[in-house]
């Protein structure tokens, strides 16, 4: 098993350069499903090896449940440094567990309390809420998915602004966003080195939306002009977790893009490009990632199966 049990760990690193490039080369579309499924395949293998170093570590301690074979010195010449690696996983994965846990406890319960709030109101795909404070976003799940607007923002927006809101968020429940951001934030929960890849799918998810908007409505500036109103007059953010009109975030950068050529929509970029390399050096990281913990993990089984007394 050796160092490679340690790789996973470090490998998200490799993912940062295509994180900020693929904001800016990508189709957004591309960009959120790439950046997601390598922070996905990142986060697991980091914590499957994690979890490796932490059998080893527990197996170390006095009074343990594990059997007395998994502490042979055979078993612990698996790991480099195995006295202070396998010891230091174990508050490290209890500390992942938590904090994962936490993020779907919270994303659970915003969900749940917004769809609360929306029990009086008529099961129709748009609910307006009267409420000054201005905002929007995409509230999926329960019987159906909805739009939640408050009346603050659609007295601020003109109709063909409205319009723009509403294939905005319709953008978000069709792609199905909150699953990418859900799993993103997990990612960034389970391996502090891929928050990187967190901040980079909360812009391009809205991009995408952007995107599938300004074809909706058939006008980029619409949009624009709509992104930009509403971040003027928005004085709140939707609830975590939920993808919203006037979310936080680098508007201007946002309505810039829109102003500029609707991007390509070509899936995979060029190798001798600056992106094509961040991209293959995420892929590149990813496949070692995954290779190195599986290695790990078959390798672990084997010598723990063989410390085992039958």
């Amino acid at each position: 098993m050796g160092v490679f049990v340690f790789l996973p760990l470090i490998l998200p690193l490799t993912a940062w350069p295509v994180a900020r490039l693929a904001e800016q080369h990508l189709h957004p579309r591309t960009a959120t499903r790439l950046l997601t499924g390598v922070a996905a395949v990142m986060a697991v293998c980091s914590t499957v090896c994690l979890a490796l170093l932490m059998v080893v570590g527990t197996a170390q301690l006095p009074g343990n449940p594990l059997p007395d074979g998994w502490s042979d010195p055979e078993v612990r010449e698996a790991v480099p440094y195995d006295e202070v690696a396998g010891k230091v996983a174990i508050p490290a994965l209890c500390v992942v567990a938590l904090a994962c846990g936490q993020t779907l406890w919270r994303h659970r319960r915003v969900r749940r309390r917004a769809h609360r709030a929306l029990a009086g109101l008529p099961g129709m795909e748009v609910a307006v809420l009267p409420d000054k404070v201005p905002y929007a976003y995409a509230l999926p799940g329960g019987r159906r998915d909805r739009i939640v607007v408050t009346t603050a923002l659609l007295d601020s927006l003109e109709p063909a602004e409205r319009r723009a809101l509403f294939a905005h968020e319709r953008a978000h429940l069709t792609a199905r966003h909150h699953r990418h951001l859900l799993a993103v934030h997990l990612a960034a929960r389970a391996n502090p080195f891929l928050r990187p890849l967190r901040t980079a799918v909360s812009y391009t998810a809205e991009r995408w939306a952007d995107e599938d908007a300004a074809q909706a409505v058939g006008s980029r500036r619409t949009v624009a002009r709509a992104i930009g109103r509403a971040a003027l007059v928005s004085h709140g953010a939707p609830p975590a977790t939920l993808a919203g009109f006037a979310a936080p975030g680098p508007v201007p950068r946002r309505v810039a893009a829109l102003l500029g050529p609707a991007p390509t929509g070509r899936r995979w970029p060029s190798v001798f490009t600056t992106v094509g390399l961040a991209t293959w050096g995420a892929a590149a990281g990813t496949a070692v990632s995954a290779m190195s913990s599986a290695n790990s993990a078959v390798t672990m089984i084997f010598i723990l199966h063989a410390a085992t007394p039958l």
